[in-house]
């Protein structure tokens, strides 16, 4: 089936495990169906050989019940030896351990297949929990990978130290094994005395560089990654380091057909409000890596996944939208609840222009709307909404009275000139593309149909052109 943004029937996509296999990208992924009580965590498997049709193949690795250290089965990975078999790690967690503050333990956990994994056979005396020194209730995420240099099997791990500030004890921490059976831990992979936890970890090489990529659980929440010439680092960070904003997490990759996918969820709501909190949780998304001269990378959407929203339309604008001391805006096109819609504005920003971008689902007037704004000056991109959500009786008192709130944002550096923005968006979910470098994901829960249209704020843009399916 063709799925832009996967979710399974009244469960929701969570961490993704990537693993490619002949000419399929297997995606693995945390099933979780938010039931109370909790009835465990199994893995789930989704394969695709395009990433624009998938085959849903149920449930692969089931929880262990009550009484297993893998009542919940959380996030790792999996890999193919040299003999054919594989081998899927996955992190064991049973509330039952919980003590006094309410924290239960993380195991490592280990199940092999010999059948081209149909099956997934569990090997429970294999499980081992945190090192000396660790923290026995952060020891998750393993990432497995060979190292041919080494001639070794490492294992990445989300990991706290015991001691140290609360909020700077994360760490990726290292085991190495010779059979994917017997682990040593060793010295830490990155320990930047920054973070509560990375979780996520995977490592990769792309060409000239190393790539790490990791999920910051702390106050940013978002999937980012760094650089290095050489597994040992040091782990540079880019400039704008993150694959997405705060609505897309826990991204994983692989390649396939030469090329880079991302693959996280981008989260649900409380609610299924515009309002609500962030939820764990969402809608399967995958954007593709491309990488640049010096090594940075840019994230945008998958030519083929655009192309399976419909038949295009192109225009040519040729028009201007100049309001040198104020705002201007005009509607564009209409979009209907449910149906997919893909839109892509080229402009051409003049003079010292502020402010442009696009109305979502916007009333007639522009008056009520979502928006995806370019802030040229503030070099950033964002997604806002009008009305917000209102508290106190006072004209002023909008959420909270937070001055220059906003929903979400993504830095980058902006210059005069020629720009694309690209908005595709299906029911609540919606992802906009700048330049075809910078991603931010979002959801639009409170109105579901309306005008999309384009707005300038001090300054000039020239339409160049008008790309639109659906």
């Amino acid at each position: 089936m063709n799925y832009l943004f996967y979710q399974p029937n009244e469960a929701y996509f969570g961490d993704v495990i990537p693993f490619k296999d002949s000419e399929y990208a297997y995606l693995f992924f945390l099933y979780e169906t938010r039931k109370v009580p909790k009835d465990g965590m199994p893995w789930h498997l989704v394969r695709t050989k395009d990433y624009v049709n998938f085959e849903d193949l149920g449930e692969c690795l089931p929880s262990g019940g009550t009484e297993k250290d893998d009542f919940n089965c959380y996030t790792g990975s999996v890999v193919k030896d040299d003999r054919g078999t594989y081998h899927l790690f996955y992190t064991g967690n049973n509330p039952k351990t919980a003590e006094k503050k309410g924290l239960s333990k993380q195991v490592v956990m280990h199940a092999i297949s010999t059948d081209n994994m149909h099956t997934w056979v569990k090997q429970y005396d294999w499980t081992f929990g945190s090192s000396a020194g660790y923290e026995p209730y952060d020891w998750r995420d393993p990432f497995v990978f060979y190292d041919n240099e080494m001639d070794v099997w490492r294992m990445l791990l989300a990991a706290r130290k015991k001691t140290g500030p609360d909020r700077r004890r994360g760490v990726t921490a290292q085991c190495i094994s010779h059979d994917l059976i017997n682990w040593e831990t060793i010295e830490p992979f990155w320990d930047p005395e920054r973070y509560i936890a990375m979780e996520c970890p995977e490592v990769f090489k792309w060409n000239d560089w190393w790539y790490f990529v990791y999920s910051e659980f702390s106050d940013r929440f978002t999937t980012q990654y760094r650089m290095a010439k050489s597994l040992n680092g040091p782990w540079i960070s880019p400039k704008n380091n993150s694959i997405d904003g705060r609505a897309f997490y826990a991204a994983k990759s692989l390649f396939l057909n030469g090329r880079r996918y991302f693959t996280g969820w981008i989260a649900t709501k409380e609610n299924e409000s515009d309002d609500g909190a962030w939820q764990w949780a969402g809608s399967m998304f995958t954007l593709e890596a491309a990488q640049n001269k010096d090594g940075t990378l840019s994230f945008f959407i998958p030519e083929e996944r655009i192309e399976s929203v419909g038949q295009k339309s192109n225009y040519l604008l040729n028009e201007r939208l100049i309001r040198a001391d104020g705002y201007l805006s005009t509607m564009i096109t209409q979009i209907e609840e449910k149906h997919p819609t893909y839109i892509k504005f080229t402009v051409n920003t003049k003079g010292e222009t502020k402010d442009w971008g696009v109305l979502l689902r916007s009333s007639r007037d522009g008056n009520e709307s979502y928006v995806v704004r370019v802030e040229m000056a503030n070099n950033r991109l964002v997604f806002d909404r009008w009305p917000r959500k209102k508290l106190g009786s006072e004209q002023w008192q909008v959420s909270g009275d937070i001055p220059y709130f906003i929903e979400l944002e993504r830095q980058v550096e902006l210059r005069q000139g020629t720009h694309s923005l690209e908005v595709l968006q299906k029911g609540s979910l919606g992802v906009a593309i700048l330049d075809n470098q910078v991603a931010m994901s979002f959801r639009m829960y409170d109105v579901a149909s309306g005008q999309n249209g384009i707005f300038v704020d001090d300054g000039e843009i020239e339409l160049v052109s008008l790309e639109t399916r659906g």
